[in-house]
């Protein structure tokens, strides 16, 4: 009961801190002008209390399967190897590989219907702030950040839960999440060429729109993922007209969270015809 008070205090304190740094910034630098407590504003926050505290919990079980297998089935030069490589290379493999990881995962959240039953529930905002970053399903979120560690332990660049092994892909996943607020943020920023290297929020509202490019740009971190997997759109000086899912998911936290567990054909996502628009 005190850890659970411990965690949700500091999930009270990194709110307080995000909505301080992020409605300052939208306030001034604002792409669609919006009040603070738009419509749904309760919902996102009551995601971001679970999408904070359940993870980790939900996660501990699988990585150690994950951890207990890796050492049964990757070499042991292999460990050694990634151990004695220099920092700087270890912090970038990890990064690199956590984001194909995460890449892919969410991809296929997008192109397994079944995934995409629960990734719906982050599609499902038809605005784009900060805040929306956390409007996620666990299911959702545990298959997504699960993509991205378990090829970390299968090369050698994770170790046991709770070992120092799991310090890089610790970064890899708070970096990722630090990173989200600033994409799905109601700001007009652009940044030139630097939008085909790192994801900026012109490049995440675009995978939000629901006007025929949400199979696009599913990278976190990095958008040449998707110029090298053929998922990159990004024209220079538009936005999208609008955001959302044509796919029902609930008004409620409750309905959203129980209805993609029911027995029922999910709808799929908008589709883009590669043929019709090529990638830019």
């Amino acid at each position: 009961m005190w850890f659970l008070m411990v965690d949700v205090f500091r999930v009270c304190v990194w709110l307080m801190l995000l909505t301080a740094v992020f409605v300052t910034l939208e306030r001034l630098f604002s792409l669609q002008p919006r009040q603070v407590l738009r419509p749904q504003f309760w919902l996102d926050v009551g995601y971001f209390f679970l999408s904070s505290l359940l993870p980790s919990a939900l996660l501990s079980a699988p990585l150690a399967i994950v951890a207990w297998g890796a050492h049964r089935i990757v070499p042991a030069d292999l460990y050694t190897a990634a151990a004695a490589a220099p920092l700087w290379l270890r912090i970038a493999a990890t990064f690199l590989i956590g984001e194909t990881g995460f890449y892919w995962g969410h991809r296929l959240s997008h192109e397994v219907p079944l995934l995409w039953r629960f990734h719906a529930v982050h599609h499902s905002a038809e605005h784009m702030d900060w805040l929306v970053n956390t409007r996620a399903h666990p299911v959702d979120l545990v298959f997504s950040r699960l993509c991205g560690l378990v090829p970390l332990y299968l090369v050698g660049l994770a170790g046991p839960v709770g070992a120092s092994g799991t310090a890089l892909p610790a970064l890899v996943v708070v970096a990722g999440t630090a990173w989200g607020f600033l994409i799905h943020a109601n700001l007009r920023w652009r940044f030139g060429w630097l939008e085909r290297v790192v994801a900026t929020p012109a490049f995440h509202h675009w995978h939000h729109t629901l006007d025929g490019h949400i199979n696009k740009n599913y990278a976190a971190m990095l958008p040449w993922l998707d110029r090298i997997f053929g998922t990159f759109h990004l024209p220079p000086r538009q936005w999208p007209a609008r955001y959302g899912t044509d796919t029902p998911v609930g008004a409620t936290l409750g309905e959203q969270l129980l209805r993609p567990l029911l027995p029922a054909d999910p709808r799929p996502p908008v589709r883009h015809d590669p043929a019709a628009n090529g990638a830019r």
